[in-house]
């Protein structure tokens, strides 16, 4: 039995890889709202009904892997010893996953298409609060504060900044087409909220 979970594991893995790998083509040709549901499905070779098993929303193809990325965030954050300030934790932790690989032409093309698209915005945001919920606990006991500590808003409020900070400088590389460095955005922009980064 086990071998059969792991058979229909993996072929639920390729499907979904190849649909997200189909619609990201469509979306990257004609834009993310000049592209349907129903013309992934036909590309993809199957039923509008068979997508809603894989992906909840359009905008869950493009931005799936934000909430994964955010448990790996977190899985990163607790590695990293809680003598490590919380600025300097959150950002090593951030670049350790969003850093490689960034930066290349096609990331440079989903980026645009996120920031000038007002559901993918929506979502992101969304994904971005399932992040701070993760990241949050870590941050109070870097602060001395009990991880379920919830009166203190300290933690919430430095990983809601890392975040709008990792947000607004992908905005801007975006903007400048990849020209400027992605990093360097990001420590400025925590620089500006006034923590010396």
């Amino acid at each position: 039995m086990a071998k059969q979970d792991d058979l229909w594991t993996r072929s639920r893995q390729a499907a979904y890889a190849e649909i997200t790998r189909v619609a990201m083509e469509l979306f990257l040709e004609q834009g993310f709202d000049g592209t349907t549901i129903d013309q992934i499905a036909a590309t993809a070779g199957i039923s509008r009904r068979s997508f809603f098993r894989y992906f909840g929303t359009k905008e869950d193809i493009v931005l799936g892997d934000l909430a994964n990325q955010g448990a790996l965030v977190r899985e990163i954050l607790e590695s990293i010893p809680v003598s490590v300030p919380p600025w300097e934790a959150l950002r090593e932790a951030l670049w350790r996953v969003d850093g490689e690989g960034l930066q290349s032409e096609v990331a440079l093309k989903i980026a645009k298409m996120m920031y000038e698209t007002p559901s993918l915005r929506a979502r992101s945001i969304e994904k971005h609060l399932q992040w701070q919920e993760q990241l949050v606990p870590n941050i109070r006991l870097r602060l001395g504060v009990e991880a379920d500590d919830a009166t203190d808003p300290a933690a919430d409020a430095i990983v809601a900044g890392a975040i709008a900070c990792l947000d607004v400088a992908g905005q801007i590389w975006a903007r400048s087409d990849g020209a400027l460095d992605l990093a360097e955005l990001y420590d400025r922009a925590v620089r500006a909220v006034g923590h010396p980064g």
